[in-house]
């Protein structure tokens, strides 16, 4: 069985019954033969077959069993000769055609299966008599070869959804015999002279350069950098690929450098790959770090930094560089997943005193994900590679064919090619295997032109190039004969595949005694894959993931949970669901991924591979990790709803770990999106009592709990008391990410008391100490207590820089509701900077951050940060929105917020006239602050209510209650 591109006709009689009726049988039996014979004969000249005969009715099928790259081209034009074929026997008929997906069998019957078929045969129904209709996909493959008029949409019985539909008027053609060889490089003097100049500026300056090449596929993004890299020398050249799943290898394009020039192959012992590691990086911590990334080291569970990784990297670019210039090329990084991209932007910002470039190779969708890549640096350039020009494109025509197109042939070439190098090279290279053909055939779409080229194979070269399909760009020789064990040739059709160039050799295997290949385009490989049933493709995918784990072990673990998840996701897709052991296997494989990914602080693979490993084989501590991923990420509904099966069946098992962690994690939880305190504090107390005495990581994070429950109620002392005892339990456990959370919250206390001078050291000590754990999200906390010091103390560009600098951080470990309250800290810096616009755009963010997390503590401050920000611009209405929004959302017992939405209310109402309102709002947003410990807020609400007096002429009453205010709220310095 197998998956194809390919186009359906269905042709039937008209008035078969007017036919019949009163026709001596025999005359009918004739003419009937003679329309099947018509019929037979139009589509089989035409390169179709046959599939059967039913009634009056037949139904032929183009690209069974052999695609051609014009398959629906030529369904049209069996479909007018049908159409004229049957006028002669004074006899109408009607057709429909489309062309799609669609599975055959590997049977002569080729009996195919899909929605083409059941389009083409709704067309046909639908046609009036001597019509052809096409559907959507026909006209898109025979576009600019096919007259048409447009019918436009059609309602065809049994489909939930019109069609859109064409009426074929004709068509045309014509013939070539031309020779193909491998293409030149054409048409990229300037953008290698380019390269070459960065190049030289690397080394002039001893400085690291970023070089972006963006391009569609097949443009020639590869062969560029690999004709600038050939042409180096004296420079160390090294080169890896991001995968195109991505997920569980977030350093493969490091690792693929590092392993190549330490000489390590991913089968190495691990002491031996460890000794060659450290041999080669001179420092060990270096070696160790970068063994973590590049799979070296076994699975490592401890969490550890992305920081920490880059700074390996960047350690061993500057020793590598200072010996002799490096130059490091990134291919495909529009799959990296963040973490890489950081990486690849730290080396480029701080290695110094050595001669360094990156080139990063990239689909145009990478500024999709990452719109500021590259942007902002002085030493970064990017450019995008174009289809060919006209000369360009005619030049490398001529080298590839040596003039044995005809000057109309070859304009018909450069027309459907339209510049893509890729295109261009195929489409000759298909020419001249099939010896002789239409010109006309020529395919529109690159996917059919492979396809055809891929079924003109050999049964076998076909096979092992669609199992090789399976396993990934890059495969191996050993991987294929474990997958085609009845394949007694395949050292000679590997060589095939390398000869007509869907393949070629790859200089370095990452695995010791394997010879490795790559696929020529990651297209190729993955048109090869989908000829694959699905079936079949579970049955490799299971089949390479045992492969995988004799010969690589643990180390590609990620690859072979990939693979094995695959396999699952299709049986059950096929069958219901798959075998129970394979479901097992990939389970126990997806949750080791995600704990390796949970090191790097990749939180949103770790919740992906979790939660996919619950779902094969669900267990306590699986989904105990899935709904920990959901809230490292700040999905809160997730968290509640998930932490709450995890503590029930923890209660049931009797496991007073996960019992305590999940209580802790609800409570959390409870505060932030219900505001429920009291519920909060129930199950704080839960978890008090069911944690172990020693077991210092949650008796923190339930002391971290009940320091948020303090500083919502206003109780500041209890707060500092908290954190004080939690400090104090972090040096203990030995969890520096843990101080520094501490000595943030900490110092939030001081911030809040407005006495910036204690807060001051107590954040340097949080910066200090994050930096030491490594952890993204610790120092991205750090760096955000920062900018609002600076913020209290107006110096706003220093606030700035530090709250961009933690958004950055927050961002890589993807913990969202912290990232929002650093936005909203943005935009107060900005509102005091007079960028309203930012200011306004900073708030809207954050809101758009924190409102799918269903958040209340900060949603509202946000909101209500935003409905001041338009009151200062006299957008009072959208004022009032969010204003009301912030008074819906904030939490009953958050005293310091319901104190500032109350007193955002009051703003908007006196902007409205509506003193009556305003005056009560603004005096009870002060009155239910001003015995409080939070001065910041204090000093706030006063400053509304004053100013509300004095701008309706009450000054006396103004300075007799700032006189009465004046001695609790003095503050040690100056605030924002």
């Amino acid at each position: 069985m197998e998956r194809k591109l390919a186009t359906v006709l269905f042709v039937d009689l008209v008035d078969s019954t007017g036919l019949v009726t009163g026709t001596d049988p025999e005359v009918v039996r004739r003419r009937v033969q003679r329309f099947f014979e018509r019929v037979s004969h139009c589509v089989t000249t035409h390169g179709g077959i046959v599939e059967k005969f039913a009634g009056d009715a037949v139904m032929a099928a183009f690209g069974i069993p052999q695609a051609h790259e014009d398959d629906a081209e030529r369904a049209v034009r069996a479909g007018l000769g049908i159409l004229e074929a049957v006028e002669e026997l004074e006899l109408e008929a009607r057709i429909g055609v489309e062309s799609g997906e669609v599975v055959a069998d590997d049977s002569d019957s080729t009996f195919a299966t899909g929605e083409a078929v059941t389009v083409a045969a709704r067309l046909e129904q639908s046609a009036e008599p001597g019509q052809l209709l096409i559907g959507p996909s026909a006209h898109r493959l025979t576009l600019g070869r096919i007259e048409v008029e447009d019918i436009g949409p059609v309602d065809l019985k049994g489909l939930d959804r019109q069609i859109w539909t064409w009426r074929v008027l004709r068509a045309g053609g014509g013939e070539s015999q031309p020779r193909s060889r491998r293409a030149p490089l054409v048409g990229r003097d300037h953008e290698l002279e380019l390269l070459q100049n960065t190049y030289e500026r690397a080394l002039r300056d001893r400085r690291a350069h970023l070089f972006t090449i963006y391009g569609e596929p097949g443009v020639g993004k590869s062969r560029l950098s690999d004709e600038f890299s050939a042409a180096l020398d004296g420079a160390t050249v090294l080169s890896g690929r991001s995968l195109p799943y991505g997920e569980g290898v977030t350093y493969w394009s490091l690792a693929d450098m590092v392993k190549c020039a330490a000489g390590i192959v991913d089968d190495d012992p691990l002491d031996v790959a460890i000794e060659k590691l450290r041999s080669f990086c001179e420092d060990e911590v270096v070696a160790d770090l970068l063994g973590l990334a590049s799979g070296v080291l076994e699975a490592v569970q401890s969490e550890r930094s992305q920081q920490e990784i880059a700074w390996a990297a960047r350690e061993w670019a500057q020793r590598v560089a200072q010996e002799q210039p490096l130059v490091l090329i990134f291919e495909d990084i529009h799959w990296a997943e963040e973490p890489l991209l950081e990486l690849i932007e730290h080396l480029v910002t701080w290695v110094r005193e050595a001669p360094l470039l990156v080139i990063s190779l990239a689909r145009p969708e990478l500024l999709d994900i990452r719109p500021g890549w590259g942007g902002g640096r002085v030493r970064a350039t990017a450019i995008e590679l174009e289809p060919l020009g006209q000369a360009e494109s005619e030049e490398l025509v001529d080298a590839l064919v040596d003039g044995g197109l005809s000057a109309e042939e070859r304009q018909v070439v450069l027309a459907k090619t339209e510049g893509n190098p890729l295109y261009l090279e195929e489409t000759v290279r298909m020419l001249a295997e099939d010896g002789a053909g239409d010109i006309g055939r020529i395919p529109d779409t690159l996917q059919a032109l492979i396809a055809a080229r891929i079924d003109r194979l050999a049964p076998d070269a076909k096979a092992l190039l669609q199992r090789a399909a399976v396993i990934g760009r890059v495969f191996w020789q050993g991987a294929i004969e474990w997958l085609s064990p009845e394949l007694d040739t395949l050292e000679q059709q590997l060589d095939d595949l390398r000869l007509r160039e869907f393949v070629l050799d790859e200089p370095r295997s990452s695995i010791r005694g394997e010879t490795a290949y790559k696929f020529k385009h990651v297209l190729i490989r993955e048109v090869a894959y989908g000829g694959l049933s699905k079936s079949a493709r579970a049955e490799h995918h299971t089949r390479f993931a045992e492969w995988l784990k004799e010969r690589a072990g643990e180390e590609l673990l990620e690859i072979r949970a990939f693979h094995l998840d695959r396999a699952t996701a299709l049986l059950a897709e096929l069958d219901g669901a798959a075998p129970v052991e394979l479901q097992r296997e990939a389970a126990e494989a997806l949750a080791e991924a995600g704990l390796r990914a949970f090191a790097r602080e990749a939180n949103r693979t770790a919740r992906q591979h979790f939660v996919r490993a619950v779902e094969l084989e669900p267990t306590l501590r699986r989904r105990y990790l899935a709904a920990r991923a959901a809230d490292r990420l700040s999905d809160l509904p997730a968290v509640s709803r998930e932490m709450e099966e995890v503590l029930a069946a923890a209660i049931e098992a009797k496991d007073h770990w996960t019992q305590g962690r999940a209580l802790v994690t609800l409570a959390e939880a409870a505060v932030l999106r219900e505001a429920d305190v009291q519920a909060a504090e129930q199950m704080i107390d839960e978890a008090l009592e069911v944690l172990e005495q020693d077991d210092l990581t949650g008796r923190f994070r339930a002391l971290r709990a009940r320091s948020t429950i303090a500083w919502m109620r206003g109780h500041l002392e209890k707060q500092e008391q908290l954190m004080v005892e939690a400090l104090d339990l972090a040096r203990h456990a030995g969890r520096k990410d843990f101080e520094s959370e501490a000595a943030d919250e900490l110092a939030s206390v001081y911030l809040s008391r407005l006495e910036l001078d204690r807060a001051a050291p107590l954040i340097e000590q949080a910066i200090l100490l994050a930096e030491q754990s490594g952890s993204a999200e610790a120092r991205g906390r750090a760096l955000r207590f920062a900018g609002q010091l600076h913020l209290y103390r107006r110096e706003l560009d220093d606030a700035e820089a530090a709250l961009d600098a933690a958004r950055e951080h927050l961002a890589e470990a993807g913990a969202a509701w912290s990232l929002g309250r650093t936005i909203n800290f943005s935009a107060w810096v900005a509102r005091h900077k007079g960028d309203y616009v930012r200011a306004e755009r900073l708030f809207r963010e954050s809101i758009r951050i924190l409102a799918p997390l269903e958040d209340r503590a900060t949603l509202c401050e946000t909101q209500r940060g935003l409905a001041e920000l338009l009151l200062l611009q006299g957008r009072v209405d959208e004022a009032e929105r969010f204003a009301l929004a912030a008074r819906e959302t904030v939490g009953p017992q958050d005293v310091t917020s319901l104190s500032t939405t109350t007193m955002a209310l009051g703003l908007v109402r006196a902007a409205q006239g509506r003193d009556d309102e305003a005056e009560p709002l603004l005096r009870e947003a002060y009155d239910s602050i001003v015995t409080g410990e939070h001065r910041l807020h204090r000093r706030d609400a006063l400053q509304a209510l004053t100013g509300f007096l004095r701008d309706r002429g009450r000054g006396d009453e103004a300075d007799e209650l700032e006189a009465q205010s004046e001695r609790v709220l003095a503050a040690p310095e100056t605030a924002a």
